[in-house]
């Protein structure tokens, strides 16, 4: 019976490590969908672009663009920063590498 009562207890544990902590996630969220968007402008100047070589290059900076993106939401993420507590300035910077 303690083995069934320390096996849960180190479940429900688990369980709460897994929660996020006081962090606002919409800070990482801003940071991956600018970088997105500057990586669409990238697609759409691709597009536009007259010879393959450019278009290739400008693509894969998009792609670069957006996996940079996502990792810097993941960090952001992470790193269980509280948005609520921070100055619009300072936002802007996490979320703009200003």
């Amino acid at each position: 019976m303690k083995r069934f009562f320390m096996a849960a207890a180190v479940a429900g544990t688990l369980v709460l490590a897994g929660c996020g902590g006081k962090g606002d996630d919409s800070l990482g969220d801003n940071a991956a969908d600018a970088a997105d968007a500057a990586a669409d402008n990238l697609d759409a100047m691709a597009d536009n672009a007259t010879d393959p070589a450019t278009e290739e290059s400008l693509e894969n900076q998009a792609d670069a663009l957006r996996a940079a993106g996502e990792a810097k939401e993941d960090a952001i993420d992470k790193a269980d920063v509280n948005a609520d507590a921070m100055t619009p300035a300072q936002k802007d910077a996490v979320t703009n590498g200003l």
